[in-house]
């Protein structure tokens, strides 16, 4: 009665336990995990557990295994994907696709994003690989597919940067200009970026637009403005900028009202309100 229940557990005596056992376990166990994840999606798609027979409730039928390899957070894992067709309407069927692990699809949603966090670094792929090869374990990462993941999230940034503002409540403005140094034809250096936030009821301040532009100019931060007209941002009721000459003849031009007051004879800081 004395004796621990863990003791003595079949065979694990051997094994051996180094400061890595915790991953190395977790990487065993995540291929199981992943294939429980897809037969449940599966289930749910044919209404019908493997062998379960419902009759016409029943949307398809399964048919076999292939073999799939997926990088996540703990590495490269080689999995069975189950296979299946759906019934339609029309009496045909279609082949079954996962909406957890999409066809073609090699990584995981974090490896992406750790990768593509590393590309807007500054590294190459060569130097991504050596930087995330804790991550991907000797899994294939070429030029084509970093380019592919950029390609996307540019979709993604292009989409953020249209979205419509109407609902967002505009009532301050914050906006500045930011030096990042980038990487142009295999140099660094620095471009202005033109940013623009709003504050929250709470007083959180959210970025609503971001863009790089030639110089900090009246007609760049014009084209900034006129986006955000266009986006229908309203008439804020104030806003807040570094004292930039252009951007105060910019927002002027688009709201004739704006009347510039420096917060201190000391403070770069202008506000305009719009009256």
């Amino acid at each position: 009665m004395g004796e621990s229940s863990k003791a003595g557990s079949g065979g694990k005596e051997g094994r051996g336990f180094d400061r890595d056992t915790i991953e190395r376990t977790i990487r065993e166990r995540i291929r199981d995990i992943i294939e429980e994840v897809v037969e449940a999606e599966l289930d749910a798609a044919l209404g019908a557990t493997p062998s379960q027979r419902v009759g016409d409730e029943r949307k398809g039928y399964r048919h076999g295994y292939r073999e799939r390899r997926l990088t996540t957070s703990t590495g490269p894992t080689t999995f069975a994907m189950p296979r299946a067709r759906l019934s339609v309407g029309d009496g045909g069927s279609h082949e079954w696709q996962s909406q957890t692990v999409a066809r073609y699809e090699r990584r995981s949603q974090r490896v992406d994003e750790a990768i593509v966090g590393v590309y807007l670094g500054g590294a190459n792929t060569r130097r991504i690989r050596g930087a995330l090869a804790p991550l991907l374990r000797g899994a294939p990462l070429s030029k084509d597919a970093v380019s592919r993941l950029v390609g996307r999230l540019k979709g993604d940034f292009e989409q953020w940067q249209q979205r419509d503002l109407k609902a967002e409540q505009v009532c301050h403005l914050y906006m500045d200009g930011w030096y990042p140094k980038v990487r142009i034809d295999k140099k660094r250096t620095r471009v202005p970026v033109l940013v623009t936030l709003r504050t929250r009821a709470n007083g959180e301040r959210v970025v609503i637009d971001l863009r790089i532009a030639g110089e900090e100019s009246s007609a760049s931060w014009g084209e900034v403005i006129a986006a955000l007209v266009t986006r229908r941002i309203g008439v804020p009721a104030l806003a807040v900028i570094d004292g930039n000459p252009g951007l105060a003849q910019a927002l002027q031009a688009q709201w004739k009202t704006a009347q510039p007051r420096r917060l201190g004879p000391r403070q770069p800081a202008v506000i305009l309100g719009f009256q």
